[in-house]
């Protein structure tokens, strides 16, 4: 009994396998560590299936160097003074004598006036040679007299050491606060909660979103993503390989009615305020990932109502663009200027030869 009891035992154990895990040192992976979350602002971008890290990268790059490049333009045109004095000088010429007769003919003035000016040179050049006599002179003198005494004694350049020292002890504070800065600007870049621009987990496959830090009186994502675009189809190059579509997000909140009526309401009171005289055409575009809950026409009605009056809907030629964009729980909201010119916001299309 005991023998069959190990055979039955053993040909279980051959028929089960046991489940092989695949763990770093035997530790749980990370899902998603940063995921998107409700108030950020940043820039939802679609790219590539399949190369999201990629697209993320080339993303915070492009980023970076239109950010910097829009506050470089703003500084250098605040900088900018218009000259005091005018930089066309008009020369006057004194040497010819003014106090000539009208009623000689130019000709013998200009005669004259040459004679005089030969006569003046001549006398100035015997002057200076003169002069040049004398120094000479004065320098043979001189010459003898130092040969006569003993020569000086040798002194230790003290003073001038000194200034050397000075000199070098200044190179290494300048090379140690070179140093400090550059420590600064690697913690900065350690730390994400320093950086401009963040890569976060969309949770959808083909989208990326980039967290902004915005600081005051830096441009916003709208400025920065109008400016891009705008840059994108005036010199017509390829600035990336997997980056699609780059919208500004100025809001994010919880997928639903009401916290998307609470959330955009300080949002819609900056570009659509009440006391224009002409009232802006707007519409409203709506996107939905990985999420199938909500009503799309509700979602579009909800918004145009937070829209005050004196502003009207218009389809075909809006001037501003409302754009929301769903990704499973997250809604981001966007407003945009010249969507339909600027090719939806889609760098491969602006940059791209057929167009």
């Amino acid at each position: 009994m005991a023998a069959e009891n190990q055979s039955n035992s053993n040909n279980s154990g051959k028929g089960k396998k046991r489940k092989q895990r695949y763990l770093p040192h035997n530790k749980p992976v990370k899902k998603g560590s940063y995921p998107l979350h409700p108030g950020v602002e940043g820039f939802f971008i679609t790219c590539d299936g399949g190369r999201e890290r990629q697209a993320s990268n080339e993303a915070i790059n492009l980023l970076d160097t239109f950010f910097e490049e829009l506050v470089d333009g703003k500084c250098s045109a605040e900088k900018k003074i218009a000259p005091s004095k005018p930089l066309n000088k008009i020369t006057k010429f004194t040497d010819f004598d003014s106090s000539s007769s009208d009623d000689e003919p130019p000709l013998l003035q200009k005669q004259e006036s040459y004679h005089e000016h030969l006569a003046d040179e001549t006398e100035r050049n015997e002057i200076e040679e003169n002069k040049e006599k004398v120094k000479a002179e004065d320098t043979q003198e001189k010459c003898q007299a130092h040969e006569t005494e003993d020569p000086p004694t040798k002194r230790l350049c003290v003073e001038t050491d000194k200034k050397n020292c000075g000199i070098k002890g200044s190179s290494v504070a300048e090379e140690k606060f070179i140093d400090k800065l550059i420590e600064a600007e690697l913690e900065e870049l350690g730390d994400r909660n320093k950086r401009h621009f963040v890569s976060l987990d969309s949770g959808c496959n083909g989208c990326i979103f980039i967290k902004m830090h915005k600081r005051a009186g830096e441009p916003g994502p709208a400025e920065i993503a109008h400016y891009m675009m705008k840059s994108a189809a005036a010199t017509r190059k390829n600035m990336s390989r997997f980056i699609l579509r780059v919208l500004p997000v100025e809001v994010t909140c919880y997928a639903s009615e009401e916290e998307i009526t609470k959330a955009i309401k300080p949002l819609i009171a900056q570009h659509f305020p009440t006391e224009l005289q002409t009232p802006h055409k707007f519409a409203v575009l709506y996107e939905a990932r990985a999420n199938t809950g909500m009503d799309r026409m509700k979602i579009i009605n909800t918004v145009a109502k937070s829209v005050p009056a004196p502003h009207k809907v218009d389809l075909n030629s809006p001037d501003k663009t409302i754009i929301v964009q769903i990704a499973k729980t997250i809604c981001m909201v966007g407003i945009i200027e010249k969507y339909k010119e600027l090719a939806k916001f889609n760098l491969r299309q602006l940059t791209s030869s057929k167009q």
